[in-house]
């Protein structure tokens, strides 16, 4: 086989399979990181509710940008979604905990994901630098830190 098929092959394993799993699990992270940032801002919400005392009013949109004034005598207990449609009535300590089981659990996915990342990018580097060696090119310049 030639070099320049073998080169050709290499150059289509990395834009075909390897730039394509990057950016899915890119994808997949940002996912995480929205739905970090949604677990902390109803975190937050909870605590704000906890720390009320008087009754909750609050606008509730009925569609089209129509708003009825709502009032909720008791916060007490919170209806949080546990996903696949499934919703657990919960206290708000309950409610809160968790909340922090979900944020850890999505902490270490994202940090899965950004090693599976990594990992990806060093075979992205190394396939590279093997073509470098087939097509006989020179190695690029580096740069030293001082």
């Amino acid at each position: 086989m030639a070099a320049a098929e073998k080169a050709q092959r290499y150059e289509a394993f990395v834009s075909d399979v390897l730039q394509r799993d990057l950016r899915r699990v890119q994808e997949q992270r940002d996912g995480v990181f929205e739905q970090q940032a949604q677990v902390l801002q109803l975190r937050t919400a909870l605590t704000r509710l906890q720390e009320a005392a008087a009754p909750l009013r609050t606008q509730v949109d009925l569609g089209c940008n129509f708003f009825v004034t709502a009032e909720v005598p008791s916060t007490e207990r919170v209806f949080v979604a546990l996903g696949y449609g499934f919703y657990a009535e919960l206290t708000l300590p309950e409610a809160l905990r968790h909340l922090d089981r979900r944020s850890r659990l999505l902490e270490q996915l994202s940090e899965s994901l950004t090693r599976d990342g990594a990992k990806i990018r060093a075979h992205i580097r190394l396939v590279l630098e093997g073509l470098r060696e087939l097509q006989g090119l020179q190695d690029p310049p580096t740069t030293s830190d001082p």
